[in-house]
């Protein structure tokens, strides 16, 4: 096993010692996503001072460089508010599309820390956005090997 990232405590006990997450040039952030940053940080408060008070180096490293990346995404962040029109598809909005095989898909475009495909958002940086990014109902817009058109877009 490497020891390159593994650094032993005074008593002899051994922990990673992780190196920082990349952090994204992209900051955007819906509203709703700053309020989940914010609860994130204040999570990972809580359980590093618990961390602390049971002695708990490796949650300790882990805790502090997760600490680290969501406080410096925080201070970075741009917070764009919520489109105000359905003319376009923009970041904040919700957008729905009918591949050519008759499946109906709808995604919220949204920052990087808050996507999750699986739950309806994407990021706005992702190739399905940029794909429908500043489009309007009726256009059709490249999806992988095929084509879909975007039939609906809300706030």
């Amino acid at each position: 096993m490497s020891r390159a990232f593994v650094r032993e405590t005074e008593g002899g006990e051994a922990f990673e010692d992780l190196p920082d997450r990349m952090i994204s040039p992209h900051h955007l952030v819906t509203p709703s996503g700053l309020a989940q940053m914010e609860a994130e940080i204040e999570a990972l408060q809580k359980r590093l001072a618990e961390a602390q008070s049971a002695d708990d180096k490796a949650e300790v490293a882990r805790l502090t460089r997760d600490l680290r990346y969501w406080s410096a995404r925080r201070a970075s962040s741009e917070v764009v508010p919520p489109p105000t029109d359905s003319a376009h598809v923009r970041f904040g909005a919700r957008v729905t599309f009918e591949r050519e095989d008759g499946r109906r898909q709808t995604y919220r475009i949204v920052g990087e820390d808050e996507a999750d495909p699986a739950k309806g958002s994407l990021s706005y940086v992702s190739p399905l956005a940029q794909a429908l990014m500043g489009k309007e109902i009726g256009d059709v817009v490249p999806i992988g090997q095929t084509t879909a058109e975007i039939v609906e877009i809300g706030l």
